[in-house]
């Protein structure tokens, strides 16, 4: 039987996983939610037949889904899924799960209370070649080190919406849960330190935020790992998009990017892609020479935004159909909010945070 489900949230990811419900056999769309009347009518107009309102209360009169997508601004994220839970429905919600670790513990167990679902939209977990790359890092040996950032040069419409995100929340916290579940995925270990420094490089947003964030992190293995994000017109386009892990057996990169080559670092597309992985051994001989030659891994054919958001949403259904064991999957949420809002308070602490 079809899954019924609501979209919170019309914007660029909520139309996304709005296409995706309308597409997907297993699941009937029923409803679409936003405050903002123009983002909603445009998405109506594009799903024809599916209805519009103007909260989740008022949808929950008129149907009762068996599945809610979350797709609005991160503040929103708990009190929507917790009211979710509450009425018994499966929950997929945009990262980050909530704004405090508290929150999203509290979900977790609320989840676990209700048998109901949580899958929380990291879009780099349904992407082959990311798979591919998380695979390879952990066969590098012990302890790793973790190279990422995201840097977006946005105008226009774009820095409008990042402006909004910095409303309640940074950009090291807001992209950086993606990069660092990466890290825990790769090192499959626990975070115990983090560092951080920020800076605020404009006067558009708030006295006490920052558009530009930095974090070093530690694991309890001994690997450690860097990330940076910053958002605005002022943002560097040069190396704004770097992806390398390092292990005692060799090194592994995302390269030749498409991303650098369009030169449009925020564009969603270019945030995934990849089209080639490039790996590096080691290992020498008895005269100190490379005994292996690097290898270029091609992932030219890797999905596009779209493809990812459906490959998420089918992932949505299995867990719900198959009872999937999301413990880990959950686990890995907490513990990237654990350490991007360790960063946080790093930066505005101005001192190390230990993780608990």
């Amino acid at each position: 039987m079809k899954k019924k489900v609501f979209v919170v949230g019309c914007g660029n990811m909520g139309s996304s996983h709005a296409r995706s419900y309308a597409e997907l056999d297993g699941f009937n769309l029923i409803g679409l939610i936003d405050r903002n009347q123009e983002s909603l009518n445009s998405l109506c107009s594009e799903i024809q037949g599916v209805p519009g309102f103007g909260s989740i209360e008022e949808a929950f009169q008129h149907q009762r889904p068996d599945a809610v997508a979350i797709c609005t601004y991160p503040d929103s994220h708990y009190e929507i899924a917790k009211k979710c839970l509450e009425n018994n429905v499966h929950v997929f919600v945009e990262k980050p799960l909530a704004t405090t670790v508290e929150q999203a513990q509290e979900l977790v167990s609320l989840a676990k209370e209700k048998r109901r679902k949580i899958v929380v939209g990291y879009i780099l977990r349904v992407h082959p070649a990311w798979a591919k790359f998380t695979e390879i890092a952990q066969s590098l040996g012990k302890p790793l080190v973790m190279r990422m950032n995201l840097n977006q040069q946005s105008s226009g419409k774009e820095w409008q919406t990042h402006k909004k995100l910095m409303n309640s929340i940074s950009p090291i916290v807001d992209c950086g849960v993606h990069y660092v579940d990466v890290m825990c995925q790769m090192t499959r270990s626990q975070p115990v330190r983090v560092q951080a420094i920020g800076a605020r490089l404009t006067e558009e947003i708030d006295a006490t935020m920052y558009n530009y964030g930095h974090l070093h992190v530690t694991f309890a293995d001994g690997s450690v790992g860097w990330y940076e994000a910053g958002w605005g017109p002022m943002m560097s386009q040069t190396a704004f998009f770097v992806k390398d892990v390092i292990g005692p057996k060799g090194c592994v990169s995302i390269t030749e990017k498409r991303a650098e080559s369009t030169g449009d670092s925020a564009d969603i597309d270019s945030h995934t892609k990849t089209s080639a992985l490039l790996l590096h051994h080691a290992e020498l001989d008895s005269n100190g020479k490379f005994m292996k030659k690097d290898e270029l891994i091609s992932t030219s054919d890797e999905p596009g935004h779209q493809e990812l958001c459906n490959r998420e949403q089918e992932y949505f259904l299995r867990a719900i159909d198959e009872d999937l064991d999301l413990t880990d999957h959950l686990e890995d949420a907490v513990n990237s909010l654990k350490i991007v809002l360790a960063a946080d308070e790093s930066v505005r602490r101005g001192k190390g945070i230990n993780i608990q």
